[in-house]
């Protein structure tokens, strides 16, 4: 959908809510905004993203709290467009073995956060990283996100034994998803917790003001209250 189309009265509100909650997470402790503004879905008749409207309802965000930007590239088309943007890319779980995208962003500068693929070995996760380095990017942090198991009591099976692994096998900051890896709020602080414990760098906290009725992912979501609480506690 084009900005332009928009009502009015659609995209203020979009905004507004983007700036409230950038707002109050920056307050809490945060020092990075993450908008899947271009988001890969299981089904294709769910909500995909608000493209280049979301781009810059980010930039607004960042003009007022001074966080990072980080929104997800799915292709090496929107490669150009989402470096005028943003201060991080993210190659998500499914394009983490998308050799041409990461050959492309290898020959950026910019910051890349890798997340780990669903059924990816550490090792191939690694070399997945070195597509980037290779290119001449060495901006490259490593996120354990879950991966895919028979078990089915939550979304993914967060591997906390990749932290440790990974510190020990490469350079790189490896960070934590544990909203990603668990799919429920309420398992969201515990596996936090847990990750920084095993050594993570960082955390990526899925934030909403009103989760029950997000257009994404509100099930895994904390709200601003619970995100406060849960920063101090790490």
């Amino acid at each position: 959908m084009r900005l332009s189309s928009l009502p009015g009265h659609v995209r203020w509100n979009r905004g507004r809510r983007c700036l409230k909650t950038a707002q109050g997470d920056r307050e809490a402790g945060a020092n990075a905004l993450r908008g899947g503004v271009f988001k890969p879905r299981t089904s294709p008749y769910v909500f995909q993203g608000l493209g280049e409207e979301g781009l810059e309802y980010l930039v607004e965000a960042r003009e007022l709290t001074g966080d990072a930007i980080v929104a997800e590239v799915m292709s090496v088309a929107q490669v150009e467009l989402m470096i005028k943007y943003v201060d991080v890319l993210q190659i998500g779980a499914r394009n983490m073995q998308n050799y041409s995208l990461l050959r492309a962003i290898g020959e950026t500068r910019v910051p890349i956060l890798l997340k780990r693929g669903m059924a990816a070995t550490i090792e191939e996760l690694l070399m997945a990283s070195e597509y980037i380095l290779a290119g001449g990017n060495p901006r490259v942090i490593i996120c354990e996100r879950g991966i895919r198991t028979f078990e089915t009591a939550t979304r993914n099976t967060t591997d906390i034994n990749a932290i440790p692994v990974l510190k020990s096998l490469t350079h790189l900051p490896v960070i934590l998803d544990p909203s990603h890896s668990t799919g429920l709020s309420e398992y969201v602080a515990p596996v936090a917790k847990a990750g920084i414990a095993a050594g993570a760098d960082g955390l990526i906290i899925e934030v909403h003001n009103d989760p029950a009725n997000a257009l994404s992912d509100g099930r895994q979501s904390l709200t601003p209250e619970k995100f406060a609480t849960l920063v101090k506690q790490v």
